[in-house]
């Protein structure tokens, strides 16, 4: 009796210990034209300066700034833990990540950024907030975006870093693709040229260490089953489909449920995108593997809550955006944030 006591009280505490055992957070946010206040002569960001036609002034900013704050606070709140890894696009420089990570719900995560200035002509840029008590940092790089038939082209760069979390190596790569201006179709071989770029960069890493997890991410103007991410990325969209150096997009099961990141002329696309590697979605090295959210039946994740959402009016229904035009809002993004789950 007293064994099969001990093996229950044994089994009991295992089972405890295993629910423990948080999964990791892996977030994306287009913050929608985050940018300071003050006039930078080098690029062109007069439209929201105090002057400009926004009248971007301090209080507007603070207002933002606290949006931004309850969005990943919310975030960290749904298994009460700060996500890992957050990149981030369309912020004007480092003061403006300071300012994120320094709010009073941030600042418990200890936050560091991982930021470089980049060549796109208004001086918006991507970036990484990371806490280093998980992930271990070990490298990062800004590469230049290259889109070969435009040897002239000047966009966001794409960031990479790299580290380890709980020994395992992951490799992160967070950008933002060229817009569709000009039309979907007339645009699409520059987004497709990223696509590779982003492919070649996730291969070479993984022939050097085939253990590498690879986790790529970012506004990239186009849904999961395009050409750039099907063809360029080559993601597939199934797991059962992936074979090793495979990538998987997670959100392509999304967007053909009918779910969006934004929305326009009533159509909703997800342009935010997670994309990882086979071994990270089947966990064929190591013990840290993709997971579910509780209850889904998706691997993606789209956060979207009520005060993110526009109550009224032609846009009803569509992310509650910092400005319409020139007319403040007081929103938080034009985008809905994206996030993932990484456990054993």
């Amino acid at each position: 009796m007293k064994k099969l006591l001990l093996v229950t009280a044994l089994f009991a505490l295992l089972i405890s210990f295993s629910f423990a055992q948080k999964p990791y957070k892996v977030v994306f946010y287009n913050l929608e034209n985050f940018f300071d206040t003050i006039n930078d002569p080098e690029v062109h960001d007069d439209e929201f300066t105090p002057e400009g036609p926004k009248k971007w002034n301090s209080v507007k900013y603070k207002k933002k700034l606290a949006n931004t704050e309850r969005v990943f606070f919310d975030i960290a709140a749904i298994n009460k833990d700060y996500p890992v890894v957050i990149g981030v696009s369309e912020i004007e420089n480092r003061s403006v990540l300071e300012d994120i990570i320094a709010t009073r719900k941030l600042a418990p995560a200890n936050y560091r950024i991982s930021h470089f200035d980049s060549p796109e002509a208004r001086g918006v840029d991507v970036a990484f907030l990371y806490r280093p008590d998980v992930f271990k940092k070990e490298g990062e790089k800004a590469v230049r975006t290259v889109i070969p038939s435009l040897p002239d082209f000047k966009t966001r760069d794409i960031l990479t870093l790299w580290g380890t979390i709980e020994n395992e190596p992951f490799f992160f790569m967070v950008a933002h693709w060229p817009s569709r201006l000009g039309g979907k179709e007339a645009s699409e071989f520059k987004r497709i040229a990223v696509g590779e770029q982003m492919r070649s960069i996730a291969d070479s890493v993984m022939r050097a260490n085939p253990n590498m997890k690879v986790v790529m991410m970012g506004d990239f103007n186009d849904d999961p089953t395009d050409k750039s991410i099907a063809q360029g990325l080559g993601a597939k969209f199934k797991l059962k489909d992936l074979k090793e150096g495979d990538f998987f997009a997670p959100y392509a099961d999304m967007l053909k449920a009918g779910y969006g990141t934004l929305a326009y002329g009533d159509a909703w696309n997800i342009f935010d995108n997670i994309v990882v590697s086979e071994n990270l979605a089947k966990g064929s090295t190591g013990k840290l593997k993709l997971q579910q959210a509780p209850g889904s039946k998706f691997y993606g994740n789209i956060f979207k809550q009520l005060y993110m959402v526009q109550k009224e009016g032609q846009y009803k229904g569509y992310p509650l955006r910092t400005y319409v035009g020139n007319n403040f809002q007081g929103g938080y993004s034009d985008h809905f944030p994206v996030y993932i789950y990484i456990g054993k």
